[in-house]
């Protein structure tokens, strides 16, 4: 059976990698043959472990397009290629293309980022037409200069949620640089203070904060994922400055932990101020420390009528169930569109009669 490979560029634990293992565990739910291909070997990887304990075969390539048109065109070539990433949807594509094997992105970002990277996330959105295109969320999709599908992050849902350890524990899940905001994580754990606060994540901002504000916020560094940990969190606090849809916000609330956070990105379609979390207007400090505040001060009932409504949220739009389905979806279109293109190809070429 041909396989479904998910092409990634990888250094560390991250949305993008949560979301791929996400993918991939479902398709293979779904009876699909799904392989995660490294587009090079960057050292150990968390991500590797929680595959194999999904049971979902991996393989990390040499790096660079060539061999990845190789591995396309070779004795295992897919039957549709799922890049994630932007230098993972550019080899992708471009590997893709020359080999004919059908090609889907997802675009995961919804920061726009500096320097370089500016311009590699321009040639990767205008050169997007090549293949089916996903977005998580309606900000990232409307930047997409050719349009899009609309799949959002999705989890899967625990039949039944964690037992709660961490009531008092208000918990910052991501990357630390800029664009996630920990420094604003920071400044909330001062400005509302009274819970324990704790930050998990790696990234260049760490060693910074830990030097700043060791003192008032616990940083545990990065993790492989979260699993095992919500039970441990009350609150978690997205300080982000730019977001997509966070797949930490629809775990944590799979997990009957409530969110509250700036309204950016996709946020505002999933939390309900006041109802399944918290939302504040983008960059209020002010405003998000008082509903840290008043999440504090509610009562036993009302935080489990929070977390209630946090996993029913969860369950009914955001489940890996409606996810998968939306992206084999997709898939079927990008294959229907590649043999609908050979046919429109073959019948443009005038037939050739043997002699008799």
């Amino acid at each position: 059976m041909p396989e479904i490979c998910l092409l990634l560029d990888s250094r560390g634990p991250g949305g993008i990698e949560s979301h791929v293992a996400e993918l991939a565990a479902g398709l293979r739910a779904a009876g699909e043959a799904v392989r995660v291909l490294f587009l090079q070997d960057h050292g150990p990887h968390p991500l590797r472990s929680r595959l194999d304990v999904e049971g979902i075969v991996w393989e990390v390539l040499p790096g660079g397009l060539l061999p990845l048109i190789g591995r396309l065109s070779g004795p295992k070539r897919p039957a549709l290629l799922h890049t994630h990433g932007y230098k993972a949807n550019l080899l992708g594509r471009l590997a893709a293309l020359l080999t004919r094997v059908p090609v889907v992105a997802t675009y995961h970002a919804g920061e726009k980022p500096p320097g370089m990277l500016a311009w590699y996330d321009r040639a990767d959105r205008w050169t997007s037409f090549a293949g089916e295109r996903i977005a998580v969320s309606r900000m990232i999709l409307a930047r997409l200069p050719f349009g899009g599908r609309l799949v959002p992050n999705f989890v899967a849902v625990p039949a039944v949620p964690a037992a709660r350890l961490g009531q008092n524990v208000v918990a910052f899940v991501g990357r630390m640089s800029m664009e996630k905001g920990p420094d604003l994580f920071c400044v909330l754990a001062a400005a509302a203070p009274g819970p324990e606060y704790v930050a998990f994540g790696g990234g260049p901002m760490l060693h910074a904060l830990q030097a700043m504000h060791g003192s008032h916020v616990t940083f545990h560094g990065p993790r492989a994922g979260m699993d095992g940990a919500w039970s441990g969190i009350g609150l978690l606090a997205v300080t982000s400055r730019a977001e997509g849809l966070p797949l930490a916000v629809l775990e944590a609330m799979a997990n009957g932990v409530p969110v509250a956070g700036f309204a950016v990105g996709a946020l505002p379609d999933v939390i309900e101020d006041g109802v399944n979390g918290f939302l504040a207007p983008e960059g209020d400090l002010e405003a998000l420390a008082a509903r840290v505040n008043r999440w504090q001060a509610l009562d036993d009932s009302g935080r489990a009528a929070l977390s209630s409504a946090a996993r029913a949220t969860v369950s009914t739009r955001f489940g890996r169930e409606a996810g998968v389905t939306a992206i084999r979806a997709c898939y079927a279109r990008r294959l229907r569109g590649r043999r609908a293109d050979r046919i429109a190809v073959a019948s443009a070429v005038p037939a050739v009669r043997r002699p008799v």
